[in-house]
């Protein structure tokens, strides 16, 4: 018999990944998430498997600074994965909070699973450029000689990265994601992008979505993680703005993009 949802679930609206078919919430408190084959590659961004490794590892389910929920059950059929999790209540963040608790979870200390995303960005980045690159936004009259340049010098900002110390990285490090909070940890949901990465890789995506100056998310963060953090936030701020000009319901990513540039200028300069 396939595979389907109890009627008596309740769909929850978190869980977007390109592996996600599906968040429901069930009567008892378990969050159950469907996962569909998509990528393959255990290196990749977007491998589909590895919520449900990260899970049934437990590889981050007692890491300082952020974690995952608990793992109640993984199922695996012909036709995807059932994964199971203890619910988790949102809970009131600070940026400087959320920046803190991941400066902690880079500091940690955790092995490199064979499954663990690599290059995240560039994978990003790939997929960008597969997609014409940043053009929409020099064609829509929003593009500057800093976005061009910072475009054009990705191939040596993909280096800068790849020469920082690597560190454990949520990849997609989101107020939305980094969902409750247990003391003074949070608990984070999504890690379809787990693996390690570059210093400041979580902390740039933070940097996007919150209001928080650059300047007290690092202090807060702590370490050095300046360099990362611009390089991921402008090229991963700009790529949304061009991507969101495709969409019928852009969100304020364009709108973001005006404020993205003094970290775009900064990106230019640290993208060499």
């Amino acid at each position: 018999m396939p595979w389907n949802p109890s009627p008596d679930w309740q769909p929850l609206t978190s869980g977007t990944g390109q592996a996600t078919g599906g968040v429901w919430l069930t009567p008892d408190g378990q969050v159950v998430k469907r996962l569909l084959p998509g990528v393959e590659d255990p290196r990749h961004q977007a491998y589909w498997e590895r919520q449900a490794l990260v899970a049934e590892s437990g590889v981050v389910a007692g890491t300082p600074g952020l974690r995952a929920p608990v793992c109640l059950g993984v199922g695996r059929d012909s036709a995807g994965i059932t994964l199971r999790t203890a619910y988790t209540p949102a809970a009131e963040w600070t940026g400087e909070g959320l920046a803190e608790a991941l400066g902690r979870f880079a500091g940690c200390s955790v092995g490199e699973p064979g499954w663990g995303a690599r290059g995240v960005l560039r994978d990003r980045l790939r997929a960008v450029e597969l997609r014409g690159g940043w053009d929409g936004l020099k064609r829509a009259g929003l593009s500057s000689p800093a976005i061009e340049e910072l475009w054009m010098r990705r191939e040596a900002a993909l280096g800068v990265l790849d020469g920082l110390p690597r560190v454990p990285t949520h990849g997609d490090a989101h107020p939305v994601n980094l969902l409750g909070r247990d003391g003074e940890d949070v608990i984070a949901i999504d890690w379809e992008q787990f693996g390690l990465g570059p210093a400041g890789f979580d902390l740039g995506y933070l940097a996007l979505a919150v209001d928080t100056p650059l300047d007290e998310l690092i202090a807060a963060h702590g370490g050095d993680v300046r360099r990362g953090a611009v390089l991921v936030a402008a090229y991963t701020g700009v790529s949304r703005a061009a991507w969101a000009l495709t969409q019928p319901e852009p969100g304020d990513h364009v709108e973001r993009l005006a404020r993205l540039s003094p970290i775009v200028d900064e990106a230019v300069s640290q993208a060499s």
